[in-house]
C-alpha cells in the first residue's frame, strides 16, 4: 500500500474513532452495536440504506464505525426513486459528498421511471424494499439496516390507526428485525428520537439532505407529523405513548404465538401442486386468531408481498362459516373451496 494511501486510511480511522469518544455518541453506538450481535453474517457485509436525512446519516456513521472496529465490509446504498426530476442529481451529489469527505463509497440503486398518480409513498416504499432485496441477494447479504427511529414508529401507528388497521398493523413497525422476502430488515433506532439522532449528525458528518416531500401536505405522513407536533405542544407525553405501543406489541406477540400454533396443528401443506387443507378445528378459535391464520395461509399460497385487507378476508370467512353447502370462492389470486368440514386453498390459474 502506498504511503499516501496509508496516511488517508489512518486519517479516516482517526476521524471516526475520535468522534466515537463523545459520551452521547458512545452511548448510542453501544445500543446500535447490540442490535448487530446476533447477525448471521458469514461474509461480514453490512448493507445500510442511506437517504441523506440526519437519521440515515447517523446510522451510516455508526455502521462505518462498526465496520472499522469489526473488520466488516460496509455496503451503503442510496435509492433513486426517479419520482422527481431532481432525484438522480441529488443521489449523485450525496454519493460524492460521502466519498470525498468521509471515505464512504455508496452504490446508487434505481429502476426505470414509471408514472405514479396515487399511493406515491406506498409505491416508493415498495420500490425501496424491492431494490434492497435484489441487491442483498446479488451480494449475498442477509440483512439491511434502516434508520427509522421512535418518531417514525409513532407516526406509523397513527397512520395505520387513521386507516382502520387492527392490532397487527398498528404495531407492525415495532417488530425488529422484520422480514422482507427472506431478507432481515433491522432498525436499530426504534427507541431513539429524531432529536437525538440530529445531535449525532451535527457532531459527526455535520450535513444532511432535506427531503422536499417532508413539507408536502398532500402526503398523509406529513399531515400526521404536523398533528403530532401540535399534540406535543399540548402536552402529549411521547415517552409514555412509546411504552403503550411497546405493550401493544407484546400483546400482538402473544396472538401471533397462537396463530402459528393454529396453522401448525390444523392445516396440511402440499407442495406439488402447492395447496393447503384446513380442518374444522382451524376455525374453532377466537376471531382474531382465525383471521390472522387465514390471511397468512392465503399469503403463503399467493406469494404476494402484502397481506390481504381484513374487510375482504372477514367477508370470505363469513361466507365459509355460514354456508351449509360446498362453496368455491376467490381471493388474492387464490381459490378457496369448502368441501364438507374442510377448506382447500390453492393458487388460481391465470
Amino acid at each position: 500500500m502506498k504511503r499516501k494511501s496509508l496516511s488517508a486510511t489512518k486519517k479516516t480511522l482517526n476521524f471516526y474513532l475520535t468522534k466515537l469518544k463523545d459520551p452521547h455518541i458512545q452511548r448510542l453506538y453501544k445500543d446500535f452495536s447490540n442490535n448487530l450481535i446476533n447477525l448471521d453474517n458469514k461474509n461480514k457485509k453490512i448493507m445500510v440504506g442511506v437517504s441523506g436525512g440526519s437519521d440515515s446519516l447517523s446510522l451510516l456513521f455508526f455502521a462505518k464505525c462498526y465496520s472499522l472496529k469489526n473488520k466488516a465490509k460496509l455496503y451503503p446504498v442510496i435509492i433513486d426513486h426517479k419520482m422527481r426530476k431532481e432525484s438522480t442529481n441529488e443521489a449523485k451529489k450525496l454519493k460524492n459528498i460521502l466519498k470525498k469527505n468521509f471515505d464512504i463509497d455508496c452504490k446508487i440503486l434505481s429502476k426505470k421511471r414509471t408514472k405514479i398518480v396515487k399511493n406515491i409513498q406506498s409505491h416508493a416504499r415498495n420500490l425501496r424494499y424491492d431494490l434492497f432485496f435484489k441487491e442483498c441477494n446479488k451480494q449475498k447479504i442477509g440483512h439491511v439496516l434502516l434508520g427509522h427511529h421512535r418518531d417514525d414508529l409513532i407516526e406509523n401507528f397513527f397512520i395505520r390507526f387513521l386507516r382502520g388497521s387492527g392490532l397487527k398493523g398498528l404495531v407492525s413497525f415495532f417488530k425488529n428485525p422484520s422480514q422482507y422476502n427472506g431478507i432481515k430488515i433491522i432498525r436499530p433506532f426504534l427507541h431513539i428520537s429524531k432529536k437525538e439522532l440530529s445531535i449525532v449528525n451535527k457532531k459527526t458528518f455535520s450535513f444532511f439532505v432535506e427531503d422536499p416531500s417532508n413539507s408536502n401536505d398532500k402526503f398523509l405522513r406529513t399531515r400526521v407529523r404536523k398533528m403530532l407536533k401540535h399534540l406535543n405542544d399540548e402536552g402529549l407525553n411521547f415517552e409514555k405513548f412509546f411504552l403503550t405501543v411497546k405493550n401493544l406489541s407484546k400483546s400482538d406477540h402473544v396472538i401471533q404465538f397462537f396463530v402459528e400454533k393454529n396453522i401448525s396443528e390444523n392445516s396440511k401443506i402440499f407442495n406439488r401442486p402447492k395447496k393447503v387443507i384446513l380442518n374444522k378445528s382451524f376455525f374453532n378459535n377466537p376471531d382474531e386468531i382465525v383471521l390472522r391464520s387465514f390471511t397468512e395461509v392465503i399469503q403463503s399460497i399467493s406469494n404476494k408481498k402484502n397481506y390481504i385487507r381484513g374487510k375482504k378476508a372477514i367477508g370470505l370467512l363469513d361466507s365459509l362459516k355460514f354456508s351449509s353447502e360446498n362453496v368455491k370462492l376467490t381471493l388474492s389470486g387464490c381459490i378457496i373451496e369448502k368441501i364438507s368440514d374442510s377448506v382447500m386453498i390453492y393458487k388460481e390459474k391465470r
